[in-house]
Formats: structure tokens, C-alpha cells, sequence
């Protein structure tokens, strides 16, 4: 059986919290495919080394990394703690110990065999370490390999649970989840093919963040928002994530992906989801997903009206002083290319709380900074009593979700300005993370996975669905005539193509309005 996970959150009355995970941390395997690439060194090694530091990671636990490169297991953590020491958070004083939980496996990901012997290389690991033989298997893989080393684990029998004294087995699968809604199906026949989807763990590290992670707790725990939030009072919705950086050594991907793959099947849906869901039943993670999948069922089919769509593609510009690199000039990059580096949509959805509200997705790369906030502008009063009396348009109340470069929220309202002349001033509430102890993104989704708690992972439903939306608009972008003048140019270091300004403008209006006390 799977261990019983319960969940406890213990909080002072002065605002402090310890989030306790009360329960069965099963001793396991964590195995990662793709061990000796960016991602295992970046992101996935160091938050598993702060896991360590940090007491989260599983008592014993060992952890294996397969690559194509031939390595021995010294030269893996050798370069492991180079990579700690440069992208990691906490300091090396326990690396040496970590270190000898740390193995490496060459692989031949195309071949049975190789995999049978990876089997038997865990079956005796899992006898050294007494780890039950529970496994996680992660891949921070090209999208290409991943239904190939799906079938592998499968043929292997590493994808079999409960079966010869083995525990479970679980596989972790980053997006892309497919490139359209064929790929995604095909993807999904494989997978399931050898895993139950309870085994299936697909990442959106967005998710494990703070604020995102606080949305469903601040609509539905507080019940002076929630009897608000539908189009009576909420005028438009935003979402913005915008990257400073250009697509670094990740062309070949992206000249297969563009924006919209990259981050609106996954990252942006995403957040609208949480956004406009209606309320689960329980705080329990089918629930949840549930009512995701019944939002995007409710998304408005694509149109291609003025201003619904807008798609650019960076140019030669300047950052922080410094001239950067056309998207075309970027090495790996077709000098031809059309595929879009930014994107604005307007999603609608259709149902009685959002009817008419246009949600405002924008997401691009090589903009002016790097930023991830959400958005919700209310209505304007319906009759202002002040209009006469102090000749002012009262600026309409907005709240406004920080996910970075700071994550925290924020409410603007109207008070009135201190001192003997009556007029009004627009003021901000803040709460922000700052004080806090936040856990990295990859850390909470690595911990979520050997807990078996799938909140913060797609669902294969909700997957088909999101690619039901963009499939008809990728198809309408990627092979309509004129393809070329629907593809705007704009500057690296700016916001973005001037077709999308004035949406754009109001997302991030920037008025300068003071905190309150």
C-alpha cells in the first residue's frame, strides 16, 4: 500500500507558520534520466541538496542519475557539487555525506538492455540502502525521449508496482506534454501503457510557488472576496510573464515550440485556472483538478478577431545598457524564422461567474525585465458622489498577485488625502514573502512527489483540454497566408510588440501609489 499522507498546518496566533508533513516519508529511490544535463545541474541536484540540509528528503533515501556520458560515479559528484556550489542556496558543509547517497548509471535510453541492467543495479541499491524498493523516476529529458524511456521502464518491469517486494514507482515528466493535441494523446497511450496514472507525476514548477499556491487559499478562505469575484464586480483579469533572458542554448527546442507551447499550455493556463475555478468541494487534489478541467471545458473556442491574438518575435535591442541579439541572430536559429518569442490572447470563458470578462494572457521573451504577476481589475463605482464635489475620476480598485520577482499581494483602494483640502489618494495594502521561509519550486514538487500528493501536477484530462484551446490557434498561426505580417517585430529590452501596447500598458500600469500604515 501507498503511504497514508496527511497534512497539518500548525499557525501561532502572531501570524507565524510551521507547515508540518505528518506521516510516512517513504524511504525511496530517486533515479534522474537526463542526469548530465542543465537541468539535473541547475535545478534539480541543489534542491534536492537543500532538501538535505533541510531534513525533507527521505530517511534513507540514495539517488541516481543516468546519462548517455560516460561518467563514473565520482566524476558525477564532483561536478554535482560544482554545480551546487554555483546555483545552490545553502552552504556545502554537509556535501560529503550527500555525496554518498550519490550514484551515476551510463544508459542507452533506446535500449531494453541497458535498462534491464538498471533494474538490477536498483534491485541491488535498494538491498544496500533499504529503501523498499520504492522509485522515483525523473525526466529531465528532451521531450523526444520520453515515451522511449516510458516503454523502457515498462519493459523492464521498473514501471510495475507492489510486485516482487518492490514498493511504488512513480515517474516525473516535465513539459513540454506534447506539442498539440495528437502528440499529447500519443504521449499519453505510451505512458499509460506501462503507468496507472496515479504513478504519473507531471510538473509545473509555476505552481509550487508561493503566491500561485495561495490563490485557492485566498478566494476561498476569505469571505470578503469570494462573493465578489465574478463579472458583477471584476472588470478584466491579467496575467503576465514576462523573461529578460532570450532563448540561451535552448534554440533547438525553441524553434520547435515557440511561446505558445512553451508557456501558455502550461504556465499561463495554468494560472487562469486557479484564477477562475469554481470552489472544489474539498481541498483534496482530484477535487481540484476537477474543477480545472471543468474551466477550461468552459474557454471560449478560438476566433481570430482584431486584437484577440498578437504575436511578436524579438529584434536587435538593448538591455541593462547593453546591445543583445535579434531572436534570428540567436545561434541555432533559422535566419528565416517565423516562430513567435511573444504572445497576447484574450480568453473568455463561458459560464454565469465570467461571462464577458476578458482574461489577458502575455508571455514573451527578451522584454525589459524579468516579471510574473496576475492581475484583477474591478469595475468602476457605479454612480461617484465625488465627481462634482472634487472633480475626480476615482481610480478603480485593483489587486494585484506578485509571483517574481517578489511574490506577494497586493490591494489598491481610495482614501482620502491627509491635511485640510478634501481629496482622494489611492493607497496599497501589501503582504509580501520577504519575512518568510519559502521552499524552491522544484524542491515542494519533488518533496510532493515521493508524498504521492498530485495538487500541484497535471492531470492527462486537463492536459487534452488546454491543447483542445491552442491547437485550433497554433494551426491558425503556424499555416495561415500572411503568416509573416501576423508576426510582429519588436525590440529586445522593450515590453513587447506596439500591437499588444496598449493591453500590455494595462497590466502593468505602474502608478505611483503609496503604501498604507
Amino acid at each position: 500500500m501507498e503511504p497514508n499522507i496527511i497534512k497539518e498546518r500548525i499557525c501561532s496566533q502572531d501570524g507565524s507558520c510551521d507547515c508540518l508533513t505528518v506521516g510516512d516519508l517513504a524511504p525511496c529511490t530517486i533515479v534522474i534520466f537526463g542526469a548530465s544535463g542543465d537541468l539535473t545541474a541547475r535545478k534539480l541536484i541543489p534542491a534536492l541538496y537543500h532538501m538535505y540540509l533541510t531534513g525533507s528528503l527521505p530517511d534513507p533515501v540514495s539517488i541516481v542519475g543516468c546519462a548517455r556520458t560516460p561518467l563514473s560515479s565520482d566524476e558525477f559528484r564532483s561536478l554535482m557539487q560544482e554545480a551546487c556550489e554555483v546555483n545552490g542556496k545553502a552552504d556545502m558543509s554537509g556535501w560529503s555525506e550527500f555525496a554518498s547517497f550519490l550514484f551515476y548509471r551510463q544508459l542507452i535510453y533506446n535500449s531494453e538492455n541497458s535498462f534491464r541492467e538498471l533494474a538490477a543495479y536498483l534491485s541491488e541499491l535498494d538491498g544496500q540502502w533499504g529503501t523498499k524498493g520504492n522509485l522515483v523516476f525523473d525526466l529531465a529529458l528532451p521531450p523526444s525521449l520520453y515515451a522511449v524511456v516510458a516503454e523502457m521502464l515498462g519493459r523492464a518491469g521498473l514501471a510495475d508496482q507492489h510486485k516482487e517486494n518492490r514498493g511504488w514507482s512513480r515517474i516525473v515528466v516535465e513539459k513540454p506534454f506534447g506539442r498539440d493535441l495528437d502528440s499529447a494523446l500519443d504521449l499519453d497511450r505510451t505512458l499509460h501503457e506501462y503507468f496507472q496514472e496515479k504513478q504519473i507525476f507531471r510538473i509545473d514548477h509555476y505552481l509550487a510557488k508561493e503566491t500561485v499556491q495561495n490563490i485557492l487559499m485566498f478566494r476561498f478562505a476569505n469571505t470578503i472576496f469570494e462573493p465578489i469575484w465574478n463579472r458583477g464586480y471584476i472588470d478584466s483579469v491579467g496575467i503576465m510573464a514576462a523573461e529578460k533572458l532570450g532563448v540561451e542554448n535552448r534554440a533547438g527546442y525553441y524553434e520547435q515550440a515557440g511561446v505558445i507551447r512553451d508557456m501558455f499550455q502550461n504556465h499561463m493556463l495554468q494560472l487562469m485556472s486557479l484564477i477562475a475555478m469554481e470552489a472544489p468541494s474539498h481541498f483534496e487534489s482530484e477535487r481540484v483538478r476537477d474543477e480545472k478541467v471543468k474551466l477550461f471545458r468552459s474557454i471560449r473556442p478560438f476566433s481570430r478577431r482584431e486584437g484577440e491574438v498578437v504575436l511578436g518575435q524579438y529584434g536587435p535591442g538593448m538591455l541593462d545598457g547593453k546591445g543583445v541579439k535579434g531572436y534570428r541572430q540567436e545561434p541555432g536559429v533559422a535566419p528565416e524564422s517565423l516562430i513567435p518569442t511573444f504572445a497576447l490572447m484574450n480568453f473568455y470563458v463561458e459560464n454565469w461567474r465570467w461571462q464577458g470578462v476578458p482574461f489577458c494572457l502575455v508571455s514573451g521573451k527578451r522584454m525589459a525585465r524579468k516579471e510574473t504577476r496576475i492581475i484583477i481589475q474591478f469595475k468602476e463605482v457605479p454612480h461617484s458622489i465625488f465627481r462634482d464635489v472634487l472633480g475626480e475620476k476615482i481610480i478603480p480598485n485593483r489587486l494585484v498577485l506578485s509571483i517574481y520577482p517578489e511574490e506577494g499581494i497586493s490591494l489598491t483602494f481610495q482614501t482620502k488625502n491627509p491635511g485640510a483640502r478634501v481629496c482622494l489618494r489611492p493607497m496599497t495594502m501589501d503582504f509580501r514573502y520577504d519575512t518568510g521561509s519559502v521552499l524552491d519550486a522544484y524542491e515542494k514538487v519533488l518533496l510532493d512527489c515521493i508524498l504521492g500528493d498530485h495538487l500541484l501536477f497535471w492531470r492527462q484530462d486537463g492536459i487534452e483540454q488546454t491543447w483542445r484551446i491552442l491547437t485550433p490557434i497554433l494551426n491558425e498561426c503556424e499555416h495561415c497566408q500572411g503568416r509573416r505580417q501576423h508576426l510582429h517585430t519588436y525590440p529586445a529590452g522593450s515590453w513587447g510588440p506596439d500591437a499588444a501596447g496598449e493591453q500590455v500598458d494595462k497590466i502593468r500600469d505602474r502608478r505611483e501609489v503609496k503604501s498604507a500604515p
